[in-house]
């Protein structure tokens, strides 16, 4: 149906079906490029002043669009959210130093006299050379190296640098120059905050915006941003506005975002039915994957959570809701789940159990569903909410029904889940 042939309702909806598309983009990607996300900024910039006015009004984030870019400000992450460092493909998380190289890098290409292109090994040296006058130490060896081309890569990756002759993977492995083209109109943007000003790296820090005096916004963006809000780490304010405010917030989430709100009495969370938003697929294929719903399953078997609070030794807030399993029944537990599925999972994996433990373990932490302690592993009582479905083999009698001889439709030997999982509620 062309827009000219929409009645007044549909375009409506057709507009606000945009819009809704436009801001789980800028959620997801906070950077935009005309060379990069070509039909994503052409729809950002179609509705741009209502996308300025929804972040800005719901979430208190800043959103800058210009004819080559869009960027995505966001206020730092709520102290209970859990750690999601950059990655880049298979490259290790950001460290708290790579981070620091990265400001550097933009105040390198921020320097005055600084032209549209430069050497890689140029920006380099002036990164080295700036990490001495800021304090930030900066070997030279192997690992350190990496981190600083990781840096560098991010830039690339979100279109600030383009590697117009040569690559940074080239000169990373071989010492090979290479040239890069600077996205200047995006590069003053890239950092939550202006470099002018700022003398240190701690001082970046120290005055990044924030936005946690407005109980309703704070409480939105951890809704949007957190794959769980724990009802403990809630502060007062926040809490009534949950259970005040519940019709209107799942309105907003719905409206502008596409997010369902589910609230239980441990718990709240906003999630996304076309499972594209979120940055973590869980549940989801794979060994890891796998492993934590089974194991979830398994330690709860042994002593169901309850919303009730059970003393953490070890905590730093006390009481929290939760199971406490011990280290040691966690291993049992996952090797006794190794041993059953040896078939189904990846060698790397069930040669190297505590490869995998440490694996599911970060896992389930960056869904904010568990908590490492020195005791041992507690489990947040909302891993109730996802069960695994493990594929049913059809009876004799549907498989006859069906017209399907005896034997059809069973899965492979070692296949453990269908492609579809079940997601109870809490």
């Amino acid at each position: 149906m062309s827009v000219t042939a929409m009645s007044p309702g549909s375009t409506a909806q057709h507009e606000a079906a945009e819009r809704r598309l436009a801001a789980r983009t800028l959620l997801a990607c906070p950077v935009l490029t005309s060379h990069r996300q070509p039909d994503e900024l052409a729809l950002v910039r179609r509705h741009s002043a209502a996308l300025r006015s929804t972040f800005a009004k719901l979430l208190s984030y800043h959103l800058v669009v210009e004819t080559s870019f869009a960027r995505l400000v966001k206020t730092p992450p709520s102290g209970d959210s859990p750690l999601r460092p950059v990655q880049r493909g298979d490259s290790p998380p950001f460290t708290p130093q790579t981070y620091a190289l990265f400001s550097l890098a933009c105040a390198s290409l921020l320097t005055p006299g600084t032209g549209e292109w430069l050497l890689i090994s140029s920006l380099v040296e002036q990164v080295r050379a700036d990490a001495v006058s800021a304090g930030v130490a900066l070997r030279d060896t192997p690992s350190e190296n990496r981190r600083l081309v990781q840096a560098v890569g991010l830039l690339i990756d979100w279109g600030v640098l383009t590697e117009t002759d040569g690559s940074l993977s080239a000169w990373s492995e071989r010492r090979e120059e290479g040239v890069l083209q600077i996205h200047r109109p995006l590069l003053p943007h890239v950092l939550p905050r202006p470099l002018r000003d700022v003398a240190s790296l701690a001082d970046l820090a120290a005055r990044l915006p924030s936005g946690a005096a407005e109980p309703r916004r704070s409480l939105r963006r951890r809704l949007v941003e957190n794959p769980l809000v724990k009802r403990e780490d809630l502060p007062e304010d926040e809490r009534d506005v949950l259970s005040r405010e519940r019709s209107e917030l799942t309105r907003l989430l719905e409206e502008h975002f596409g997010l369902t709100l589910e609230v239980r009495a441990e718990g709240a969370l906003a999630y996304d039915t076309e499972g594209t938003l979120s940055d973590v697929a869980y549940p989801g294929p794979g060994t890891v994957r796998q492993a934590a719903l089974l194991l979830t399953d398994a330690l709860t078997d042994l002593a169901r959570p309850s919303a009730a609070s059970h003393h953490v030794p070890g905590g730093t807030a006390g009481d929290v809701p939760g199971l406490l399993t011990p280290w040691g029944t966690v291993s049992s537990e996952l090797g006794g789940l190794v041993s059953r599925y040896s078939k189904a999972w990846a060698g790397a994996y069930v040669a190297d159990p505590a490869r995998l433990q440490k694996e599911v373990v970060a896992l389930l932490e960056s869904m904010s569903l568990a908590r490492s302690l020195p005791g041992g592993l507690v489990l947040h009582p909302a891993v109730a909410r996802y069960r695994p479905e493990p594929h049913a083999e059809p009876t004799r009698a549907a498989r006859r029904l069906a017209g399907k001889p005896d034997g059809a439709g069973a899965p492979p030997s070692g296949a453990l889940f269908t492609d579809s999982f079940l997601r109870e509620a809490l």
